[in-house]
Formats: structure tokens, C-alpha cells, sequence
């Protein structure tokens, strides 16, 4: 009868509300190497409220260590790596929360044959990038890299309605961020020779790739901000070839103090059956943030505007349970792949190589 027919959006919501990111099943120790501002905005939040335990925090400087370790309960911290290894559980999973720049000199530290989950990026260039992967290889590590905004709970809800032939055949994607980000609280960036794509907008083009896999090739062009020289290129507009039926860009604008009525921050999908929109709260305001949003829309069904969905969390911090928990899930055999492991993320590292090389060989003449 009529009357038991479950409404379509009903179906929507619950779909949406039944994914969750993954977690294991018996969570191994972590031991965080790092007490910067995203260990403390986000690593810990996260694992405390998945219940993932943390044992142990190591920074050069112990007084930040010890200061997080105090607030989140952690009944140690050390202030160096050494000290950290010599009493890490021989089952630990190594949280390295360091600048891309210290990779290279952190990672040979750990013992062999460790599990570890590095913070992207992989390095700061595409040939750090393949000295990590092969020191990883080489030390036999488990080693995945925290490309996180996959494990948003939004964007798990993207992947729920694109199960429920929401999108039918994809054919465009596109990412919109028009915000002001504060990068002074980032003082390891104020030299650093890459900025926005390396370290922002790296994260977009992880979240295509597990869309779309690797593009035939990408146009870009990276800029620097007229009003902040001290820094590098801050903005940014990225075209991704995936042939002639699918349009996908990314435009970055983050100098944007004007109005925060005309700041924006989503990523799109649009198909033959209808779109998905997400917005990522989180770097509008930055740091207190706002929430993030989903929302859809379908064609042929009568529904003329937009339809919300609840979301269960926000990008920071709840998608960082989702790369410590599906690293340690497929430590313990319940996930059955790593989608961020060295491999995957190198890929997405090549991307970044990409479109920064795009930017310096610049386009095409107007054939005058």
C-alpha cells in the first residue's frame, strides 16, 4: 500500500547515518611523535573520543609534550624520539605528527617492521616523496600517510548516496574554497618553498584520486596573495584530465578577509541522476570553525531545491579516527586494504609534483 511506501529521503538519511568511519576491533597503542597545534586541534580529540588509546607524547620540546600529555590524560612524555621508541609497546602504532621537512630524519628512527602513520604530506617534493616510500620499504614498515578528509563524516556520506544512485554516472567535480586562513599559526610554513597545494590543497587532490584514480595530466597555476608576500603561492587553480566527458577543478582562494557572507569551502559531484555538495566548515573561520554540511539533489523526482542531511561530525578531528582506525584495522585483519598507505599516497604526491610543474612551465600563447 501507498501508505508503507518509505519516502526516498528517509532512505537518504538512514544511509548516511549508518556509516561511521572505520574502527578495530581490539586498538592498539599509540604513541604520538609531535605536539604541534594539529596533534593538539585534532590527533587527540580523535582518538579520545574513538576510544584509541594513546600511551605515550614526544616532542623536542618536552614542556609541550608534557603540557598535552597532562590535559588528555597520557601517562607519558618524552622529549625525543629515542626515548619514545625505548618505551613504546612492541604492538604501538607510531603517530608521526612532524613537519614534512623531518620525515626523512624521524622515520629511520623507529624499529623495524613498525606500524606508522605519518602526517601528510609525504615530504615536500616528489623526490622526498620516493625516499620516504623507499625507507619504508626498506625498514619493512606498515606505513599509511593521514590523508584524512576521506574519513570525514561528510564525505562518507558523499560515498553512502553515491551507493544509493544518487549521482547515476559521474561526470564533474569541483572544489571551491574562497576563505582567510590564518597561516602565521603554521610557523614552520613562513620558509617554506611550496605552500598551498603541498600542504592544502594536496588533500583535494587525494580526494579526487579515490573518486577517479590518476588524471591523463593537470593544469595549474599557484599564485602568491598581493597583500601577504611573506609567504609563498597561497591561491591556486588546478584543471585534472580525465578525457573529454568529465570536467574537474580545484580553486583555492585564501586571502579572502573581505566579507564572510562570500567565503565559500565545498567539494560538488555531479552525475546524470543528480549532485552532491559537502561543505568543510572547518576552514571557514579557522580555527574555531563552523559545521560541516551535506546536501543533494536529484533529477526527475520532483525536488526542485537542495535537500539537507544530518551530519554526525565534523573534517577536524573525527576524520582522524578514520586513518589511525583503518591503518589499525588492516593491521589486525579487518580491513581487507590501506587506501593511504606509502603506495597510494606517492600518487597522490606525484599529483602535487604535477601541478606544481604545470605552474612553472605556464600554458599556451595566444597564437596572435
Amino acid at each position: 500500500m501507498a501508505g508503507n511506501v518509505v519516502p526516498r529521503s528517509s532512505i537518504l538519511c538512514d544511509a548516511v547515518a549508518s556509516v561511521g568511519p572505520p574502527i578495530p576491533k581490539t586498538p592498539r597503542p599509540i604513541v604520538i611523535l609531535g605536539a604541534g597545534g594539529i596533534v593538539r586541534a585534532a590527533h587527540l580529540p580523535a582518538y579520545e573520543k574513538a576510544s584509541l588509546p594513546v600511551v605515550a607524547i614526544a616532542d623536542i620540546e618536552s614542556d609541550k609534550a608534557a603540557s598535552l600529555a597532562s590535559e588528555y590524560k597520557v601517562s607519558h612524555s618524552f622529549d625525543s624520539v629515542a626515548a619514545a621508541v625505548r618505551f613504546a609497546p612492541s604492538d604501538a602504532v607510531f603517530d608521526v605528527a612532524v613537519p614534512a621537512s623531518q620525515l626523512l630524519d624521524v622515520l629511520p628512527r623507529l624499529p623495524t617492521g613498525s606500524a606508522v602513520l605519518m602526517q601528510k604530506p609525504m615530504g615536500e617534493s616528489i623526490e622526498e616523496a620516493r625516499s620516504i616510500r623507499e625507507l619504508c620499504q626498506r625498514h619493512r614498515f606498515d606505513a599509511a600517510v593521514n590523508f584524512q578528509l576521506r574519513f570525514a563524516p561528510n564525505h562518507l556520506g558523499v560515498e553512502a548516496l553515491a551507493r544509493k544512485r544518487v549521482l547515476g554516472e559521474l561526470h564533474d567535480i569541483e572544489v571551491q574554497i574562497r576563505t582567510y586562513t590564518p597561516w602565521h599559526l603554521w610557523s614552520f610554513l613562513t620558509n617554506a618553498p611550496r605552500l598551498e597545494i603541498l600542504y592544502h590543497s594536496i588533500h583535494y587532490l587525494d580526494l579526487i584520486r579515490s573518486w577517479l584514480g590518476l588524471p591523463h595530466s593537470i593544469y595549474a597555476k599557484t599564485v602568491r596573495h598581493p597583500t601577504n608576500r611573506q609567504l609563498t603561492a597561497t591561491k591556486s587553480v588546478m584543471i585534472l584530465d580525465y578525457g573529454d566527458d568529465k570536467r574537474v577543478f580545484i580553486a583555492t582562494q585564501h586571502g579572502h578577509d573581505i566579507a564572510r557572507s562570500s567565503q565559500c569551502s565545498f567539494v560538488q559531484w555531479e552525475g546524470t541522476h543528480g549532485a552532491i555538495r559537502m561543505g568543510m566548515g572547518a576552514i571557514l573561520a579557522y580555527p574555531t570553525g563552523q559545521d560541516d554540511t551535506l546536501s543533494y539533489i536529484e533529477r526527475d523526482t520532483g525536488q526542485a531545491q537542495w535537500q539537507d542531511l544530518p551530519v554526525a561530525g565534523n573534517w577536524f578531528p573525527d576524520a582522524f579516527i578514520g586513518s589511525m582506525g583503518v591503518l589499525q584495522a588492516y593491521l589486525e585483519g579487518t580491513a581487507s586494504s590501506l587506501p593511504i598507505d606509502v603506495d597510494s599516497a606517492y600518487e597522490t604526491m606525484a599529483m602535487v609534483e604535477a601541478a606544481y610543474r604545470s605552474s612553472e612551465r605556464g600554458g599556451e600563447q595566444p597564437p596572435l
